[in-house]
């Protein structure tokens, strides 16, 4: 397959994008990386957005978008921002508890999403859920709500696996990209190190290279996306080293 390029989770740098937006989205561009996945847009328009990412040669990964927009009236207006902003791939980063408190509930979720997914399908774009490590918690019946979801929902509901938010949960990142074979349209690296926090990607206990294997075998992944949430050294130097450390593994 070809090369599947790398981004960054904007909410990486949140307080640089917060303090200066354009000078952010210019040092991550320069530091190397090919696009963004948005976390926020920091009171820009979408088109004075697209026209720094075309000036700057990055390309969108993705963003984040609370449930709530992709539902009622709100799907029109976020269908016209994204496609204002080149995006196709529009992610939920969490939802609230009644999304998520029993198996009835995620598969009630799972049919949500199967209608969001049908909406947006005549635009290009597609849906999907980002994890963090609440939904490989088993239930007492022990079933996982990770499966439920992905047992339920279509191919047009894309797998965002987010690894060190999974291997928080107890969770292997490989069986499930594995387990659901080419849903991970766009994954998040993260880092994550059994007893410690402040760990850059190559620094801790994510089976990279098995990843990787499994991922491009697979060949349906669109973005490797870099999330960094804590930090052992400032956030825009952590996602450089981070990026440093993916192109040291050949990607």
């Amino acid at each position: 397959m070809s090369r599947i390029p790398i981004a960054l989770q904007l909410y990486s740098v949140r307080e640089a994008c917060q303090a200066d937006f354009p000078k952010t989205l210019k040092a991550v561009a320069e530091m190397g990386y090919e696009g963004v996945d948005f976390a926020g847009y920091y009171g820009f328009e979408a088109k004075d957005i697209r026209r720094m990412l075309d000036d700057l040669g990055l390309g969108v990964a993705g963003c984040h978008t609370g449930i709530d927009t992709l539902m009622g009236d709100e799907l029109a207006r976020t269908v016209e921002f994204n496609a204002t902003l080149g995006n196709k791939y529009l992610v939920v980063p969490w939802l609230p508890e009644q999304y998520r408190s029993s198996p009835e509930a995620w598969r009630r979720t799972a049919d949500l999403f199967n209608e969001i997914a049908a909406k947006l399908e005549p635009s290009g774009m597609v849906t999907g859920y980002h994890n963090h490590w609440e939904e490989f918690t088993p239930f007492p019946t022990g079933q996982i709500g990770w499966d439920i979801f992905y047992s339920y929902t279509h191919r047009g509901v894309i797998m965002q696996i987010d690894l060190g938010n999974a291997m928080h949960g107890g969770a292997d990142p490989v069986l499930y990209l594995k387990r659901y074979p080419r849903r991970a349209t766009t994954i998040h690296l993260k880092e994550y190190a059994a007893g410690k926090e402040l760990v850059i990607i190559g620094d801790g206990d994510v089976k990279w290279h098995e990843v990787f294997d499994v991922v491009e075998s697979q060949g349906a992944t669109d973005w490797y996306i870099v999330e960094q949430e804590n930090y052992p050294y400032p956030p825009l130097e952590s996602a450089e080293r981070s990026l440093k450390a993916l192109k040291a593994m050949g990607k």
